[in-house]
């Protein structure tokens, strides 16, 4: 089998772009990790693309992308050489969704979420409205078009479709929150939720789902900015079976969620309240290997075989890997 991995941030989707230093250190990790484990695949073969200003990764097939090429074009190209694709991409303005749909159309194999199910992920409101429907605890998300409640003690503005920490600001009330949502219609406000960031790295097929590890995130506000700078992957913590439980949830409430899959939340006093889904890999991967002694890109490759959920076993012990995420190319 021959698969194109394409990352969007290194793969040249933003040739064109002054990327932030810590959303390219963090997309370099990822292509690499992924690449480097579905080398270890038995009958596989690696095609890859490469922004032209970056370092190339040895012992792979790249096609490289310069400021003057048409990183659509070059993704078609991949995809057509390919009998299946792994695309990874931040879900702003609709990137993500736009490469599922793109190898559907081409009639390859997608080696991740359906396009159904990016479009409600991508969107931090369109979830929230998703998974409460379904009676999942999820933080209240509030956008343009609606009246932000009186809820006490800090908010954060983000994008309703952007990736990761990126633009998260800390407001002082709601107040200042609303004040911001309506300067930019194209975010949305939330109250800050007291409590321990998590994230969960899931499997999910045709609505169920495997937990594999469940990871402490280390939050730092810096000028009113949240970032993200370390995660424990495979951390301890309390309630696990209850977050296997969640995980279950929110496969069956967002059909198409397929593969690898990312879920942020914060573990209150009341029990777990999912902030986002994120429909693609997830910085936590890249630990998992290590932390669990397992090839999560094998495990992706066997959904393609029936019955593969039958053959899910939830990993035991492990170890808890700690990676640091720093702003810098490696």
């Amino acid at each position: 089998m021959r698969i194109f991995v394409y990352e969007h941030v290194t793969g040249g989707g933003m040739a064109n772009t002054l990327v932030p230093p810590g959303l390219l250190h963090e997309a370099d990790l990822m292509v690499r990790c992924l690449i480097e484990d579905l080398a270890g695949c038995p009958g596989v073969e690696l095609l890859s693309s490469r922004d032209a200003r970056l370092p190339a990764i040895p012992g792979i097939k790249t096609m490289r992308v310069g400021a003057d090429d048409d990183p659509g074009a070059t993704f078609a190209r991949g995809v057509e050489a390919a009998d299946a694709v792994w695309p990874t991409a931040p879900e702003t303005g609709g990137a993500l969704e736009r490469l599922a749909t793109e190898v559907e159309r081409l009639g390859r194999t997608l080696l991740g979420c359906r396009p159904s199910a990016v479009r409600i992920a991508a969107s931090k409101r369109r979830t929230a409205l998703t998974l409460a429907a379904a009676a999942i605890p999820v933080v209240p998300t509030f956008a343009a078009d609606a009246a932000v409640s009186h809820w006490p003690g800090r908010w954060v503005t983000k994008p309703d479709d952007g990736a990761g920490a990126e633009d998260t600001i800390v407001a002082e009330n709601w107040r200042s929150a609303s004040l911001r949502l309506r300067v930019d219609p194209g975010l949305v406000v939330q109250p800050w939720l007291e409590g321990t960031p998590l994230s969960l790295s899931m499997l999910c097929e045709d609505g169920q789902s495997l937990l594999l590890s469940c990871n402490r995130q280390h939050l730092r506000i810096s000028d009113g900015r949240v970032a993200l700078d370390a995660i424990e992957v495979n951390a301890r913590v309390e309630g696990g079976d209850d977050l296997a439980t969640l995980a279950g949830r929110i496969a069956t409430a967002i059909p198409g969620l397929w593969g690898y899959v990312g879920v942020d939340l914060v573990m209150t006093d009341r029990g777990p309240v999912v902030l986002e889904v994120n429909p693609r890999l997830t910085t936590s991967y890249c630990g998992l290997g290590r932390a669990l002694g397992i090839s999560v890109a094998a495990m992706v490759l066997d959904l393609l075989a029936p019955g593969a959920p039958a053959r899910w076993r939830r990993p035991a012990g492990g170890t808890t890997v700690e990676l640091t995420l720093e702003a810098s190319l490696a």
